[in-house]
């Protein structure tokens, strides 16, 4: 494991960024690509609310305490609720793996795709269930996951891929001229990727159903959990925190 030819080379090529960060600019694109299906079937599909993007919750629960009728206070303040109590678990593993980039990021995506696993079955058991309890607890187990994710991807620090939040990665395409190296590919398919996510998840929502959606991301998680995988008893320097 300790020269280019075993998983770190190969993750070296995949990357094709640069050594320091090893796979995961590839990975946390992928990932960037989920926020943007999850996101557009929480909005589309359970009333007006974002699990991933925590700002459009704030305003969403100001337009609902407002009286506007399209926003739900309990569904926005559920998310929030799911959102932290994702990114308190996923503090505690970064603070638990803080000595290995790959083990972190692994176990991270376990849990993702476990919550992601179950918001699937949920969605499927759904006309068996009372509908408040499907559509929280859906809002809860996405909420959850996408909490986590910003935790650890936090912890990870990979500069301009946050996986959820796209406000900075714009204005640093605007701002800094000329661009640090490397990062405004980085930040221009950061864009992409939430773009195209958004765009696959709209349209598997609205010309298909939920569930379709649902395992089309449960998918792309899994697909990244195993690259993952390889990555968690890594030896090379991407692997360690700086």
């Amino acid at each position: 494991m300790g020269n280019e030819s075993g998983s770190g080379g190969f993750f070296l090529r995949i990357a094709m960024i640069d050594e320091r960060h090893g796979p995961l600019p590839v990975l946390l694109l992928g990932l960037t690509l989920l926020t943007g299906m999850i996101d557009a079937i929480s909005y589309l599909r359970l009333g007006h609310v974002f699990v991933a993007n925590m700002t459009g919750n704030v305003v969403f629960l100001g337009f609902a305490a407002a009286g506007v009728t399209d926003f739900s206070v309990p569904a926005s303040l559920t998310a929030i609720g799911a959102f932290l109590v994702g990114a308190y678990a996923g503090g505690l593993a970064g603070r638990r793996q803080a000595s290995h980039r790959g083990r972190l990021f692994w176990l991270a995506m376990l849990l993702e795709c476990i919550l992601m696993a179950a918001a699937w079955i949920l969605n499927i058991l759904g006309p068996q269930l009372e509908p408040a309890v499907s559509h929280y607890g859906l809002i809860i187990l996405l909420g959850l996951m996408m909490g986590a994710q910003n935790a650890v991807v936090r912890r990870l620090a990979v500069p301009d891929l946050t996986t959820t939040v796209l406000t900075l990665t714009l204005t640093g395409l605007a701002a800094d001229l000329p661009p640090p190296a490397g990062s405004r590919m980085r930040r221009i398919a950061s864009v992409i990727a939430m773009f195209a996510g958004a765009l696959i998840g709209g349209l598997l929502v609205l010309r298909a159903e939920t569930g379709i959606a649902l395992a089309v991301a449960f998918f792309l998680l899994v697909a990244i959990a195993v690259v993952a995988h390889a990555g968690r008893s890594s030896n090379h320097a991407w692997t360690s925190f700086r």
